[in-house]
């Protein structure tokens, strides 16, 4: 699994490094989450300057995207030129986005009339896009999730190895980062919020 971390300027670093390390617990089954970025490199929202592992294109060919939240995403969901440059497919990709990537997500024609989660500074935003927003951590439509909430990185990320590994493979992962002391409360809870709209029939492993 190849996984493209959509990061632009401006970005959260919760959303992309959080998402991106809970993913890499699986490096040893060949899973890869890259941080791709249409520029060299770019500035979080708090001044942390990183550069891309991946440039934009690279979303396109990966079996899997996260989109990251941040706080430019208004001024690049109206850079069409850059959304067409995604062409992503969720026929053929698991695509997540987190908080204010629910409204790129919105503006690719990717969630249409299903209702989809975000954060409440991005809530008036989606809804003008003519999303239903609920008041809940993470949904999932077939291939398509959406989170609300920073910390609800972890829940895209379980997703999406419970869809694309197994939900063993989900579990472990969650394991390994959760605070000690209270690893299966977080399991507990990362699975309650996911597995809901895990078909077993659907899991790609």
């Amino acid at each position: 699994m190849k996984i493209a971390v959509l990061t632009f300027d401006g970005f959260n670093e919760l959303d992309s490094f959080v998402a991106a390390t809970i993913l890499n617990r699986l490096r040893a089954k060949g899973w890869e989450a890259r941080i791709t970025c249409p520029t060299p490199q770019v500035t979080s929202m708090n001044g942390v300057t990183i550069s891309r592992q991946e440039p934009l294109g690279f979303a396109r060919n990966a079996d899997a995207v996260i989109i990251g939240s941040g706080i430019k995403t208004r001024e690049i969901a109206q850079d069409t030129q850059l959304l067409a440059e995604l062409a992503l497919d969720p026929a053929r990709q698991l695509i997540g986005a987190q908080c204010s990537g629910t409204l790129l997500l919105a503006k690719l024609g990717l969630v249409g009339e299903l209702p989809a989660c975000t954060d409440l500074t991005t809530k008036p935003w989606v809804v003008e896009a003519g999303v239903k927003v609920l008041d809940t951590p993470f949904v999932a439509h077939g291939n398509v999730a959406t989170a609300g909430g920073c910390l609800a990185a972890q829940y895209l990320a379980c997703w999406m190895i419970a869809r694309g590994a197994g939900r063993q493979d989900a579990i472990d992962a969650m394991h390994y980062v959760a605070p000690v002391g209270e690893k299966q409360a977080y399991i507990d809870r990362a699975m309650a919020a996911v597995m809901p709209f895990v078909d077993a029939e659907a899991v790609m492993a």
